[in-house]
């Protein structure tokens, strides 16, 4: 006859720890899930095409400490949560999918306290036809939603945006010493990758919700307005205008963080082909390179994106 019975843990020896120490801030889930939900409204489909990684955090102190598995959602679990909820859902913009996944988890487990939602979109447009796309190369949008069951926190952006102004942009009058090389430049290519983040003031049920897919639009366009219209005397002064422009026309957004990469074009010297350079070839230097960071806030606002946007 079968043996159903559970089998029985065994008594494992384990290190002996002996000075004081403590259980510190933890987390976990399921990192990475790529999910794609295609649409289909008669012969024209929509495509949403996320990475999204799960954090979750709580009573969890016994599972580090005694190896319980109790107060333990598994990390699988979360990953088939997130496709289920893809079809129960949809998706409807990347934050309002995050919304939808942190309220689950935090509500339905009595153990999970907080829960953390990054979401990576990759963005897709379509070509001929009603079904087929081409995938778009301009950014990553981003977007982190944090709820601990009373409040939330929105966090999104983009990263990996190139921008380029082949003038109205000039470098001097900086501090030099006897290591200074870089001649001034009163007419150059300014260029970066920007990589930003902006936080929402929503973070109440009780607010009304922003329209996430408009806010991010029009976001991106103000920015890219922001730094065609500069004439900038440094990059740092583009990044200024490019934040104070988003709060202001944006009255849901209470604070921007930008990191951006300067990536430098230099002028390429032709005297020895007996060749004059009238600001017309250019030397691309991919690294190393000067990188500008920054937070812009509405005023009486609190500065809450990490200052290392590794950290998101």
């Amino acid at each position: 006859m079968a043996d159903n019975s559970r089998p029985t843990q065994p008594v494992v020896a384990q290190p002996v720890i002996t000075h004081p120490v403590i259980l510190g801030q933890n987390q976990y889930g399921k990192a990475e899930n790529r999910v794609v939900k295609i649409t289909r409204d008669g012969a024209t489909h929509h495509i949403k095409d996320l990475n999204v990684s799960v954090s979750l955090s709580g009573d969890m102190d016994e599972v580090h400490l005694s190896g319980s598995n109790a107060n333990v959602l598994p990390t699988d679990t979360t990953k088939n949560t997130v496709y289920a909820f893809a079809k129960e859902h949809g998706i409807e913009s990347a934050e309002q999918f995050g919304i939808h996944l942190a309220r689950h988890f935090v509500t339905s487990q009595e153990p999970i306290k907080s829960a953390r939602i990054r979401i990576e979109e990759y963005a897709w447009e379509r070509t001929t036809g009603g079904h087929s796309f081409v995938r778009k190369g301009q950014e990553t949008r981003l977007t982190q939603v944090t709820y601990d069951g009373r409040s939330w926190e929105v966090v999104s952006g983009l990263k990996d945006l190139t921008v380029l102004n082949s003038t109205d942009s000039e470098f001097w009058g900086y501090v030099k010493d006897k290591y200074t090389t870089l001649p001034e430049a009163y007419d150059r290519i300014l260029a970066t990758e920007v990589h930003g983040r902006w936080r929402f003031n929503w973070s109440d049920d009780a607010q009304e919700m922003p329209d996430w897919e408009e806010s991010y639009a029009q976001t991106k366009q103000h920015l890219l307005q922001a730094f065609a219209e500069t004439y900038s005397l440094s990059l740092q002064q583009s990044l200024y205008q490019m934040g104070a422009r988003i709060i202001d026309q944006r009255e849901e957004i209470d604070e921007v963080r930008f990191s951006l990469p300067n990536k430098h074009h230099f002028l390429v010297d032709l005297t020895p082909f007996g060749l004059k350079n009238d600001n017309e070839v250019y030397f691309a230097a991919d690294r190393p390179y000067g990188l500008i960071e920054a937070t812009v806030l509405r005023d009486g606002s609190e500065a809450r994106i990490p200052a290392d946007l590794t950290n998101l």
